[in-house]
């Protein structure tokens, strides 16, 4: 009864009944929130906390930006139905729908910005290796057209992976430390019909997720950035499921000793020995390894599954 009377206390302003409106469109930051309502964010802020109270409204701290989302489908799904029932007219809703446009296009312009920024150092990166599309067509041919349940994309920067693999997963995180990234991911995915994705700020050697919560975890051009891989390695393993599977796509051994200087890379490559010790040691035995050779940089692609898993099926 306490839950019950939480939830229509919640609801008894309509500024939170706008708020959850407009997080049943997409997930929005505080600010994006007050922006849109045309109110201070203290002023949102204590409105959010009724919500979060009552359990409508996740809170969820990236940065020093706080992003919200809605909480349980079946909390929420009976007052959204009740609310198209009741509210035919719904202009003032078109109003916030117009205002949210207007966040959209400033979050695009934001990434566009990022991207230009740094666009000339990934773009010497890419010109030194084989086309992405065909590393993206390797990706897909490893995994096949089987479905991949639960899917954690670490380091997922702009979201490419979740986008790409979106058809095949029931539920999709993606997991990266930058709040700039974040930003520019949830920009991209907006609009993709992919209700199954998430996006969280973490790292790599503490992820954000229970033990074997994940069937696939990918991490595509992430491993060379960490000082200790074995690490992030064991850390990846830790959240895979009993049948699960680790995609790691990352560069071959190389001397490109610029890339270190230049681009921030710890690591200079990664050799089969080095990669298949690290599963070894994380529970986990090497299932295939491809390449793909063009420029001065191959493209390596190794997966590997859960040990006990096949150990079972032996």
């Amino acid at each position: 009864m306490d839950d019950l009377l939480a939830i229509f206390r919640a609801l008894t302003d309509p500024t939170r009944i706008r708020i959850l409106l407009l997080l049943h469109e997409m997930e929005l930051s505080i600010g994006e929130i007050a922006q849109i309502l045309g109110q201070s964010q203290p002023r949102v802020s204590r409105h959010v906390k009724v919500l979060v109270d009552a359990g409508l409204v996740v809170r969820r701290k990236e940065g020093s930006w706080v992003f919200l989302h809605l909480g349980k489908k079946e909390r929420l799904q009976p007052l959204f139905s009740a609310l198209d029932i009741w509210d035919q007219e719904k202009s003032w809703r078109n109003t916030d729908h117009a205002r949210l446009k207007a966040v959209l296009l400033d979050r695009a312009a934001a990434a566009s910005r990022y991207f230009e920024a740094h666009a000339p150092e990934w773009d010497s990166i890419r010109s030194m290796h084989v086309a992405e599309s065909e590393v993206e067509q390797a990706i897909l041919s490893i995994i096949g057209d089987r479905k991949i349940g639960r899917l954690v994309d670490i380091g997922t920067g702009t979201g490419r992976m979740l986008e790409l693999l979106g058809s095949q997963a029931d539920k999709m995180i993606g997991i990266d430390r930058s709040p700039e990234m974040l930003r520019i991911a949830r920009t991209k995915l907006t609009g993709k019909n992919l209700p199954q994705a998430s996006l969280c700020q973490g790292d790599m050697y503490a992820l954000p997720l229970e033990k074997k919560s994940a069937d696939w975890v990918i991490l595509h051009q992430v491993l060379h950035y960490a000082q200790q891989p074995a690490l992030a390695i064991e850390e990846a393993a830790r959240v895979l499921d009993k049948n699960g599977h680790l995609l790691i796509i990352d560069f071959a051994s190389h001397d490109k000793e610029e890339l270190r200087l230049n681009n921030a890379h710890a690591r200079l490559g990664f050799s089969d020995d080095q990669i298949n010790e690290w599963f070894l040691s994380s529970g986990l035995v090497t299932q295939k390894i491809e390449q793909l050779k063009g420029g001065s940089l191959t493209v390596k692609l190794w997966l590997a599954t859960r040990s006990d898993s096949l150990s079972r099926k032996s």
